[in-house]
Parts: C-alpha cells; structure tokens; sequence
C-alpha cells in the first residue's frame, strides 16, 4: 500500500519539528503551520499522536517516521504491554485480524505468526499502519482496506483476532457485545468455522457471567490489568471449550507481574477473621474476575468479612495484590478518631458507609505519606479503622 496522506510529513525537517516540539498546541494552531506543504491540522495530528505514544506506544513513539493517526484511533489502540500479553496466547502460522486498526495488536501477532493477514476498512487507517508495519520491519504482514468478515467464506486460519468497536455511531460507548461493531454475536458461529481458535477483546466493563453465556466457546477469559487497572477482557475461543472455562488475572506491573487462575463457577471454602499481623488488598484484576473466594485456599489467608474483599494473615506471603503490615486497630467512633484528626494518610474504603472524600473532609486527613487508613467492617459489623503501613 501506498501512502494516500503528505509525504513531507516524513521529511527529515518536519520528523524534528514533531518529536521536538514541546509549546502548546493552541498557540502553535494560532501561529500556522511553518512548513508551506503541511496544513497546521496535519502538523498537529503528528505532534499529538508522538505525544500520546510516549508511554503507551513506546516503540512506535522512538522509531522513525511512524504516521500517526487521529487520537481516537491511539486512544482505541491496544497499549503495547496488552498486545505482547495477547500475543503469546495463540500459536500457529496464519492469523486474521478482522479488526486491524492502529496495528499494534498485528504487530505483536507478527512475532508469533508467520503470516497475518490485516483487515481494517477505514481506507486512511490502513495505509497508516501498512507505512509503520514497513518502519518497524514487520514484513509478514499483509494489509487489505476491506472487510475481514466477507473474506472469511475462502479462508481457514490458525486463529482469528477480534477487536470490536465499542462506541456507536453517535460516538458514545457501548459496553455490551450486541452494541459493538461488528456484533461478534452475529457472526460467532461463523468465525469458530474458519479458525483453530478465536481470540476476542471485550470492555473491562462487561460483566463476565454475561460474557459466558453469550460466547458460548469460552476456553479461557484473561483479565488483563496494567499497574492495577483493568485494561481489556480478552476472551479465547475453542469448539472443545469446557462448560466452566479458566479465568487468568494478571496484573502487568513494572514492579512484577502477578497471575492467579480458578476455575470459573468453582467453589472454594472461605475462612474468616479478625486483622492480624499483615493484611491483603487483591489487585483489580482480581477483584473483577470475582474470584476473591479463591484466596483463602491459595495462599492460606483469612477472610475480613464477606463483602470486604481484605485478607490477613500473621506471616507475609507472595498475594497477588498489596501486603501491608497492621499498625494499629481503631474502633470508627468519635473519640477514638480524634487520634487520626488532621492527619496525612492514604485513605481506602471496602464494605464501608462514607466514601473516601467524605472521610477526608470528616477528619481533616490530608493525602499521602507513609500511612494507609483502611476503613472497613468487620464481620461482626464493627467499624474499624486499620492504620498501616508498607511492610519492610
């Protein structure tokens, strides 16, 4: 494919001026383009998109003469810590991404295929990614601008990766998969007819129960978060799928990544409580999958309350979330609270009645330092205060 937009977009005094530039955008927009064949607009969709990869997209940030598409489209994108996480869990030779966009989840497919064949039907969008695939030497992927779902009638591919759109075409979010564009509802049994295996991103929003019943080849569900937000629902699909698939949590985190895996709709005896030396805080992913239960088993860890999700134990042990060490236990009443009046501490609430602004502005607790406040119930309903702090 050939680049359709401003060739001088990549010349050597337009690259500087981009990856250099560090004013504002508005003055910049007021003052004109100061190259005569780049409109300001096109100027500034440079300048705002290497400035959006810098952390998100960091190869596509550092290497040369990568276009960049509007926002949304990099707003959209996978980040690159998802992609390479997706990446590794399908294997074969060829792999359809129906749903091309930005590139940057073919991009890391291309690492694990031999063949990826790219679809994406936003024309403009296409040649983007087909002119970064050629910078960033991905040469086993094939760009087409056409639909992927009517090119499946004559193809059978390893896996195929399904990325739907979730807003609508008045631009607002949708978050159920009947909302999405395409309906991979509509076009399930099609997909599982022409792949090994389906690979599907859904919002961290959609409720997992909902998610199974809906996909009825779910083999396993990833919970993916990113420095303890949940990014994506990425969901495998296989004909051989099990009635209860296995849910995987991992947290990618620049300090370690933590995983932990259970079977979905299993039981698990939940043992319960009162603070001891340590307690637990579970990562979101975690937290989203419902499998808290879990944890009590896994890792021999008591349970505070039932709707607490916060977890004790006399030892420090490897939890896949936040370990602190209990301090101090304060009843939540007036005259014990007084201790804690115009305080610096970082504030969390589980299962409690007054959020954390509320509390801040009750108590005069500024945020911040060393301390960790936990207002929660216990499971005899008394309200407590656990004051924290880092274990060494």
């Amino acid at each position: 494919m050939n680049i359709l937009t401003n060739p001088q977009l990549i010349s050597a005094e337009v690259q500087e001026f981009v990856r250099t530039f560090d004013g504002e955008i508005t003055q910049l927009a007021l003052k004109g383009s100061p190259f005569p064949e780049v409109t300001i607009s096109e100027l500034i969709q440079q300048i705002e998109g290497f400035q959006k990869t810098r952390t998100k997209l960091p190869t596509w940030h550092t290497v040369p003469n990568i276009f960049f598409p509007k926002k949304l489209n990099i707003e959209q994108s996978s980040s690159e810590i998802t992609a390479q996480y997706k990446s590794k869990l399908l294997q074969g030779k060829s792999i359809a991404d129906l749903t091309g966009g930005y590139g940057v989840d073919a991009f890391y497919f291309s690492k694990q295929f031999d063949t990826i064949f790219y679809f994406e039907k936003d024309k403009s969008l296409a040649v983007i990614a087909a002119h970064n695939f050629a910078q960033l030497g991905a040469n086993n992927i094939l760009v087409s601008d056409q639909d992927g779902l009517e090119k499946l009638e004559t193809n059978f591919f390893d896996a195929i990766y399904l990325d739907p759109a979730r807003r609508n075409q008045s631009k607002g979010k949708v978050y159920f998969l009947k909302d999405c564009e395409p309906n991979v509802l509509d076009h399930l049994d099609l997909l599982m007819n022409h792949c090994k295996s389906l690979l599907v991103k859904t919002s961290p929003l959609l409720d997992i129960t909902m998610g199974v019943q809906e996909l009825k080849y779910a083999h396993e569900i990833h919970v993916v978060a990113v420095e303890n937000e949940v990014k994506e629902l990425i969901w495998l699909l296989k004909k051989n799928a099990p009635e209860d698939p296995t849910i995987k949590t991992v947290n990618l985190s620049a300090k370690g990544n933590q995983l932990f895996e259970f079977i979905f709709r299993s039981n698990s005896e939940t043992t319960f409580s009162n603070p001891k030396k340590f307690i637990y805080e579970p990562n979101a992913a975690l937290l989203k999958s419902g499998g808290y239960n879990h944890l009590c088993k896994a890792f021999q860890v008591e349970k505070l309350a039932e709707h607490s999700h916060l977890f004790t134990h006399n030892q420090l042990v490897d939890f896949p979330g936040r370990a602190f060490e209990v301090k101090q236990m304060i009843p939540y009443k007036k005259r014990e609270m007084l201790e804690l009046k115009g305080s610096k501490a970082n504030i969390t609430t589980r299962n409690f009645p007054l959020s954390v602004s509320q509390l801040r502005t009750e108590w005069g607790i500024t945020d911040g330092g060393h301390t960790y406040l936990f207002f929660t119930i216990l499971k005899n309903g008394e309200k407590v205060v656990l004051v924290c702090e880092k274990p060494r």
